[in-house]
């Protein structure tokens, strides 16, 4: 039997999106839509909200554009709820001010919250932005160090030439500490609207001094804006990915040995490209193990078989997550499915930290044929 659910019932009239999180005593539950971050007191021993929504962060406009806005209780430093916002366009010139609050994530103190809430543009601590749509955001957990992965611009042109196959391509940007360790990188600029990270170097026109995760200029360069400026006024990314594969998720392991992150996949490119679950292996101490010039930061865990399929009969992952037990999930929109990835050998996907670790094959099925599948599970457990 299928257990009530008072959250939805309390909820019907939200029109929530992804965001969720518990708060790290597990007795808050926030959610979020693209206008509003909420708040629930919760009983995770009934695993059921006891309370009505109170709006704990508003102020961050309607659907247009990205709605998405991700939510990140913080562990290191309890009371901090980080939440990111996207632009409003693929290129957003509103996002050149800051006042804005688009294109942005930021830290709130939710501790102790009176009735009225924050305003995202005016409140909150700045983490950064210039980020075009960081949906993935996460808190590695040894020192505390904030993350995120960003989906970058489509439809790319420099010098009058489109170079969108392969550029620019997507980041994973370090943000710094929710602990008050000064950091160069908290607070400043990613880069857009106008700079972005270097992929295909080869294909770049006017290259010279550039490598993989160089700022680089859109468009036609001026006095204004050229690859001078991107390079000393914006940060750059930590690693930089393979264009249009849209990391939508960054998840760590316990042991701050890797950080998993979920490609969703691609639209703006002939070929497509994602469509997978990978890994990428930290020290144990806050930092990736590959430089930032590196273009095999990532090891491939779950991907599809055949990627002329994609996206029309393909797993799109979106989102990853830990249990207790140590083991990880990971969700699909396009299939309606939750997968659970284990080691062939038995042990915890979490200890997968070095390239040796085997990848796994999406099973070769239609989109009908993994509704069906997904369909029969659902009667089994119901």
């Amino acid at each position: 039997m299928v257990p009530a659910l008072p959250f939805l019932l309390a909820t019907a009239y939200i029109a929530l999106n992804h965001g969720l999180t518990l708060s790290p005593d597990g007795k808050t539950l926030y959610a979020s839509s693209s206008s509003a971050v909420y708040a629930w007191d919760y009983d995770a021993s009934q695993g059921r909200n006891t309370s009505g929504p109170r709006e704990i962060i508003g102020g961050m406009g309607s659907t247009d554009g990205h709605p998405t806005r991700t939510l990140l209780a913080s562990r290191k430093v309890p009371g901090l709820l980080l939440v990111s916002r996207g632009s409003l366009e693929n290129v957003d010139l509103s996002t050149l001010n800051i006042s804005t609050g688009v294109s942005t994530i930021k830290a709130f103190n939710v501790t102790n919250i009176t009735d009225s809430s924050y305003n995202y543009a005016e409140d909150g601590l700045l983490l950064g932005w210039g980020l075009r749509n960081s949906v993935g955001v996460a808190e590695e957990p040894i020192t505390g160090a904030i993350y995120s992965v960003e989906n970058s611009v489509d439809n790319f042109n420099r010098s009058g030439e489109s170079i969108h196959q392969n550029n620019p391509g997507e980041e994973m940007n370090f943000h710094g500490y929710l602990n008050g360790t000064e950091t160069d990188e908290q607070g400043g600029n990613y880069g857009y609207p106008t700079c972005f990270s270097a992929w295909n170097v080869s294909e770049i026109p006017d290259n010279e001094n550039i490598q993989v995760g160089t700022q680089i200029a859109i468009g036609d360069q001026n006095s204004t804006i050229n690859d001078t400026f991107c390079r000393e006024d914006r940060i750059a990314p930590r690693l930089t990915f393979q264009a249009h594969q849209a990391p939508l998720d960054i998840k760590f392991n316990d042991n701050g040995t890797a950080a998993w992150v979920a490609f969703h996949g691609s639209w703006n490119r002939d070929e497509p490209i994602g469509y997978k679950l990978s890994y990428i292996a930290f020290d144990g101490a806050g930092s990736p193990v590959e430089n930032s010039t590196s273009t095999t930061s990532t090891v491939d865990i779950l991907t599809n078989p055949d990627l002329s399929q994609c996206p029309e009969n393909c797993v799109r992952p979106v989102s990853v997550a830990w249990d207790s037990k140590g083991r990880l999930f990971m969700t699909s929109d396009a299939t309606g499915e939750i997968w659970l990835v284990e080691r062939e050998d038995g042990g915890a996907p979490e200890e997968s930290n070095s390239p040796g670790a085997a990848s796994v094959n999406v099973p070769s099925l239609t989109v009908g044929q993994f509704a069906a599948a997904w369909a029969a599970i659902l009667a089994i457990v119901v």
